[in-house]
């Protein structure tokens, strides 16, 4: 299943964005400009900028400026003018430094607020300490577990509900030093079976979903559709193999393989 748009973080701090507009829609885009870092400007000095918001009322206004800008080399968005837009405006959830954003690809900004507003009452306040205490800690985390594949299985276990660093639990930044101290013992590979239903990732179990989210490997049907294997991480390794699958009496499976074979 494709991506009907590319989800990318951009960092504009103590960078020029174009700001047109004057209206409500112009100022809501200089406040999300100005609370990025970003410095609002006009076009005259488009030459110094690599994005530009558009929040003109008439359509025949907006659409020229962006043709404009688009033609000075800017990345353009138009506001309530998908079809004219490089790139759409997510709803953010802030939990600082941890953004998570809701994008629809300009199809309905209405649901992309909702769903954040959902997400506002289940996400603790406490997720932006838990990200600062990561971020302090790394290069302790990097001594106490220095392999990747080793340092990545603590943390998938120490993030997962109940685990020592649990995301939803307000104290997880509080118990990060004795984490670190505590380690782990290194674990063996381990192989892990899923049979699917049908080709239909929304018919996953949240288990199976969890196991493909925290495989290094998977070992495949090549008649799996993406749509499913896209559950993975996105770096994790795949190898179609009918071989490898072995004899499963025609059931569709995936192995799931934790670090190297």
């Amino acid at each position: 299943m494709a991506l009907n748009s590319l989800p990318l973080f951009h960092c504009v701090a103590g960078r020029r964005v174009v700001v047109l507009g004057d209206g409500d829609g112009g100022a809501a885009r200089r406040r999300l400009v100005e609370r990025a870092g970003g410095i609002c400007c006009g076009e005259p000095e488009a030459h110094h900028a690599g994005l530009a918001f558009i929040a003109f009322d008439d359509p025949r206004q907006a659409e020229a400026a962006a043709i404009r800008l688009r033609c000075k080399g800017l990345l353009v968005n138009v506001t309530d003018r998908p079809e004219l837009c490089d790139f759409t405006v997510p709803s953010v959830l802030d939990r600082d430094p941890l953004l998570i954003a809701v994008g629809t690809g300009g199809v309905s900004a209405g649901l992309a607020k909702h769903l954040r507003l959902r997400l506002e009452t289940l996400l603790p306040a406490s997720l932006g300490r838990l990200g600062d205490a990561l971020h302090a800690a790394r290069e302790r985390i990097r001594a106490r577990w220095p392999n990747g594949a080793e340092r990545r299985r603590a943390l998938d276990a120490a993030l997962a509900p109940g685990g020592a660093l649990d995301p939803f639990d307000d104290r997880s930044a509080q118990r990060l030093d004795a984490w670190i101290a505590a380690g782990t013992a290194k674990p063996g590979d381990s192989i892990d079976e899923i049979v699917l239903g049908s080709d239909d990732p929304d018919d996953l179990t949240l288990r199976q979903a969890r196991l493909l989210g925290a495989a290094d490997f998977l070992l495949h049907d090549p008649a799996i559709p993406d749509a499913i294997l896209n559950r993975a991480r996105a770096d994790a390794v795949r190898i179609p193999s009918p071989a490898a699958i072995g004899n499963r009496r025609g059931r569709v499976v995936i192995l799931l393989v934790r670090d190297r074979l």
